[in-house]
């Protein structure tokens, strides 16, 4: 395993942050996805907000039940020290209705010193999309 990218960021090693954390998510593995954040990180995704890395685990698995399918891709915005800010679109079906969506939107992040994210700050927006329009198939 190589070892964890920390702050300060380059441009290099912020490039390198975003493309891990694309990489976990598009797994769809909570535990894989929540172990890149502090035991007591602070999230706001949409409207809702809390605190931990079991809620972050519980918060993925409902996500993940909804949202099938999933595929991510995500773009970084901006860096500084300890924070990068990303561009994401992610594409997904309803388990209940079939519909396909495409998510728009913008994350903030914040970082210890060990490279784990104590701080995310999520909104984004979804708009319903023909199967044909996907992007992000795998």
């Amino acid at each position: 395993m190589s070892s964890p990218i920390r702050p300060p960021f380059t441009k290099e090693t912020a490039l390198a942050k975003v493309k891990a954390a694309e990489d976990a998510w598009n797994t769809c593995d909570p535990e894989r996805v929540a172990n890149a954040y502090t035991v007591d990180s602070q999230w706001r995704n949409r409207t809702e907000f809390f605190t931990g890395r079991e809620a972050i685990k519980e918060f993925l698995k409902r996500k993940w039940e909804k949202e099938l399918d999933y595929r991510l891709m995500k773009e970084l915005w901006a860096y500084t020290d300890n924070r990068i800010s990303v561009r994401f679109e992610y594409e997904w079906r309803d388990a209940e209705t079939g519909q396909w969506f495409r998510t728009h939107g913008n994350e903030h992040w914040e970082f210890d010193a060990d490279g784990l994210m104590k701080r995310r700050d999520m909104s984004a927006n979804d708009y319903p999309i023909q199967e044909q329009e996907r992007r992000y198939q795998f």
